[in-house]
């Protein structure tokens, strides 16, 4: 009861404290005792001084005190309020603006006609959104199953190619008709002519094994000509039969399902553009009559089926497709065949020198009944695969019969389609042998299957088709006739038209005038020129061009980094690159992709290093892959080194003038210029450097201007008086008029004062420096390792001229030999400088380059070549038949080598 009691009396005590008056009495009392004690503890006036609440500020009380805190979360919350608000009409207007359109970067789509030789109106244009498009892989996308075929077509839920897309694309494929021709090729009145003339040809050589006279009538020449007759015909049937291609839908469809499944096993895929795509069906709409001529370039034997698979699979008409009879061979020619190949000869009977009539009209009978039936064809217009990884020369035979339907009416006219194929890593293996000037391996059956089974198990990266833009064939030849560029050439472009091959796969010469043959010539040069620029670049071609022309002895990762990122922004925009992502992934990549073959990597310091193998076989393998990107730096690669050639020139002739000496050393345009023409000249047959619509001259101006402009060379402004800017106009005005006046008799009557110091040239040559060559061309010393980089990527061809005219003393005294064997010598020659260290470029062994520098000379009529029963004979053609003349030789061919 106690215990209770004071728990009672606890409580109330405490209830009597805590009441809340007697809390504010306790505080007000505490408060006053405090200012008492202290006098200066003061709060700040919740009203402001002056009010009447607290006229002079006065103490505050725990209801002052109380009233301030309120008055304080009265005010936060009103901003908290205020706050809120803005933030709701901030989103209300956000939401209520339009958002605006930020459209992509509309990207270059490669292979555009070009401009000046097929007219803007008469192509298929590409709209804003087909040039965002990128490239896709057509082995992951099916146009006929799946769910693109789904938000199209509609098929339902149990739509069977959503569990089989390849089968199904492979069925739903759409159908044309491909009629058999070859019924109807011996009936016509151009192969009957050539059988006349075999069976002619057939009896007077007989009658000249005989020894009989023309006129000697023991000789029954009806009756032979009866046996002749029968023995042509049945040889034009089995040509004929040889030859015919049995195109079949059925076939197409299971080599399309076939592709699908195999591809993907030794290929990480197959871009292509579906804009391009776009573009080939906006111009069969167009022209739903005319036939279409692709005209791939050649890398490997995939190209005979990819450009099929892909059209087929895109509901474009198949093209027949011209092959070599080396591919004629046990099952797979026989696949071929029906997948739409036409088995033609590589040499018209190159044994006895002879032209086979009746083949060639057999051939060229077969390609018009084809085209007059409305087939699409494709052939590669370089004639074989390249061996070295740059475009080759093209072979214009086929192209030669397409113009000639045209020209006779056969066909109202033809789409000309420019094709360019690329790989990471090339399918057929390499080319080391052949151009080590070893024989090639014929194709077999075994040969075959075993490089199959050898494909699936490898891998090989990515491929890439890009479909150029189709053009008009009569508008082309309508452009080009009218051009005063494809006739009336200056004599330095005359110096660069060289004879269009007659003996290749494609060689029919079926156009005999010589305006013709030029004509066909320039179509084919600017086939190839066009699909050369379109060519995408891969991974593998960036890494071997760094390696081969910038880091010969390897670099760290991060160099490398940044000299991929350099060589991006520097075809950014003009060449179409084949890979995305950063630099150092790609280099990873495309090292691992070549293999420690090719590519080795080591660590040194904690990184990456990556190195070049530089070993005779492995770098020609490698340097396949560099040579897809030296058409693009050829021409800058041509005014670098002539213009480093004039420099050191005038460095030995200022050697002996110590104030000249000390000046910058500098050369003159137009002698750079005269020395590039002499240099492009001599590669006549190694590059097309400019379109047969386009000037040469104009075109190596243009590259000097690009190179100024990315100060690697220099060319400072030049301050001319009055006098000097009036004769220039005057003699642009002449010059527009037809008149030739030459800038130095103007300059110099102007001008007595125009006398440089630093010579541009010497030795005689026609690029030499005159005193009156003004406009200087300088050398900035901050970007002379880029020069440098320029210089090599066309020294290891200079390198190759320069050893096969040093081997040219083999053919002294008469000495003719055979080309084969000459060859041979020429590639021991390389072989051996390259051994001794003369050479540094080990690249420069090569059958082809060897081949392309004789046809140089032998243009020049250095050499001549004969065919004496089918063996090609070298021999030197006086007055070059001296030692004297082939020191002069050697050394003009030297000068273009870099030191």
């Amino acid at each position: 009861m106690l215990g209770i009691f004071e728990v009672l009396l606890f409580l109330c005590i405490i209830g009597y404290f805590f009441n809340k008056e007697r809390a504010i009495d306790m505080v007000d009392i505490i408060s006053n005792r405090v200012q008492e004690a202290y006098g200066s503890f003061r709060l700040p006036s919740v009203f402001g001084p002056g009010t009447d609440a607290q006229p002079n500020g006065g103490f505050s009380t725990y209801s002052m005190l109380k009233r301030f805190g309120e008055a304080g979360r009265r005010q936060r919350q009103l901003n908290v309020d205020n706050d809120r608000m803005v933030r709701q009409q901030s989103l209300f207007h956000i939401k209520e603006t339009p958002i605006p359109q930020v459209q992509p970067e509309l990207k270059p789509i490669p292979g555009l006609a070009c401009p000046h030789c097929s007219p803007a109106e008469s192509r298929p244009q590409l709209s804003a959104d087909d040039r965002r498009r990128s490239a896709i892989d057509i082995l992951r996308v099916t146009t006929h199953a799946g769910e693109q075929y789904a938000r199209v077509h509609n098929p339902g839920k149990f739509d069977w190619g959503v569990w089989c897309p390849h089968l199904a694309q492979a069925t739903r494929v759409r159908r044309f008709s491909y009629p058999q021709v070859a019924g109807a090729v011996l009936p016509d009145e151009r192969v009957q002519e050539a059988l006349d003339t075999a069976v002619k040809e057939s009896i007077n050589d007989k009658r000249a094994e005989l020894g009989l006279a023309e006129n000697d009538e023991s000789f029954d020449e009806d009756r032979y000509y009866s046996e002749m007759l029968r023995s042509h015909e049945r040889r034009a049937g089995k040509i004929l039969i040889g030859m015919r291609s049995k195109i079949s839908n059925l076939v197409l469809r299971i080599t399309s399902w076939v592709l699908y499944k195999l591809l993907p096993c030794f290929m990480s895929g197959v871009a292509a553009h579906p804009a391009q795509v776009d573009m080939i069906k906006r111009a069969i709409e167009k022209h739903p009559d005319v036939p279409l001529i692709f005209l791939p370039l050649h890398r490997s034997h995939l190209d005979y089926i990819m450009v099929s698979f892909i059209l087929l699979n895109n509901d474009i008409k198949c093209p027949l497709v011209a092959g070599g009879d080396n591919l004629r061979i046990p099952v797979f020619g026989s696949i071929l065949r029906y997948d739409g190949a036409f088995f033609i000869k590589r040499k018209i009977d190159p044994l006895t020198g002879k032209k086979d009539h009746v083949y060639r009209a057999i051939l060229h009978t077969y390609l018009q009944k084809c085209l007059t039936a409305g087939h699409n064809v494709e052939f590669f217009i370089e004639g074989g695969r390249t061996r070295t990884g740059k475009p080759c020369m093209p072979k214009s035979g086929i192209l030669s019969v397409i113009v000639d339907a045209f020209n006779d009416k056969s066909i109202a006219d033809a789409l000309i389609v420019p094709v360019s194929i690329n790989y990471e890593k090339l399918v057929d293996g390499n080319f080391v042998r052949e151009q080590l000037g070893q024989k090639k391996i014929p194709e077999s059956f075994a040969s075959a299957a075993s490089a199959i089974m050898k494909v699936l198990k490898a891998r090989y990266g990515l491929m890439r088709i890009d479909f150029n833009e189709p053009f008009s064939l009569s508008e082309l030849i309508k452009s080009l006739r009218k051009s005063d560029t494809a006739h009336n050439y200056t004599p330095e472009m005359r110096r660069l038209q060289h004879k269009p091959s007659s003996s290749s796969l494609f060689g029919t010469d079926v156009v005999q005038e010589e305006q013709d043959q030029q004509l066909i010539d320039n179509i084919a040069r600017h086939v190839v020129y066009d699909s050369a620029r379109a060519t995408s670049v891969m991974t593998t071609n960036a890494l071997a061009f760094l390696l081969l022309n910038r880091f010969r002895d390897g670099a760290p990762l991060s160099i490398l980094v940044e000299a991929l990122d350099e060589l991006r922004a520097v075809l950014n925009g003009v060449r179409d690159l084949g890979f995305t992502g950063s630099s150092e992934d790609v280099i990873r990549y495309a090292a691992d992709l070549l293999g420690p073959g090719l590519v080795t990597k080591e660590s040194r310091n904690g990184q990456l290093f990556v190195k070049p193998v530089v070993m005779i076989p492995n770098v020609i393998e490698l340097s396949y892959y560099s040579n897809c990107l030296i058409p693009h730096f050829a021409l800058e690669s041509i005014v670098v080194t002539c213009a480093g050639l004039l420099k050191r020139e005038a460095e030995r002739n200022s050697s002996t003038d110590r104030h000249d000496h000390a000046d910058e050393v500098t050369v003159g345009r137009r002698a750079l210029l005269a020395a590039c023409m002499e240099f492009a000249e001599l590669l006549m047959y190694e590059f097309i450097l400019c379109k047969p619509c386009q000037k040469l001259e104009t075109v190596l101006e243009n590259t000097l201007q690009e190179l100024c402009l990315r100060e690697i060379l220099s060319q400072p402004e030049q301050e001319l008086t009055e006098d000097q800017v009036m004769a220039r106009k005057l003699a642009h005005n002449l010059e527009c008029d037809g008149l030739d006046v030459d800038d130095d008799e103007l300059d110099d009557y102007f001008d007595d004062q125009h006398n440089s110091t630093n010579g541009g040239g010497g030795g005689g040559r026609p690029y030499r420096a005159v005193d009156d060559d003004v406009t200087r061309i300088h050398f900035p010393a901050e970007t002379h390792c880029n020069r440098l980089v320029l210089e090599s990527v066309l020294a290891p061809f200079t390198n190759t001229y320069s050893a096969v005219a040093s081997s040219l003393h083999q053919l002294l005294d008469g000495n003719a030999m055979v080309e084969s064997e000459f060859i041979r010598l020429c590639i021991k020659e390389i072989s051996t400088r390259v051994e001794l260290g003369d050479c540094k470029y080990g690249e420069s062994i090569s059958t082809d380059t060897v081949r392309n520098c004789l046809k140089v000379f032998e243009k020049r009529s250095y050499i001549e070549t004969t065919n004496n029963s089918g063996v090609r004979l070298v021999s030197l053609q006086p007055p070059f038949d001296t030692m004297a003349e082939l020191q002069t030789i050697v050394q003009q061919v030297h000068t273009f080598v870099p030191v």
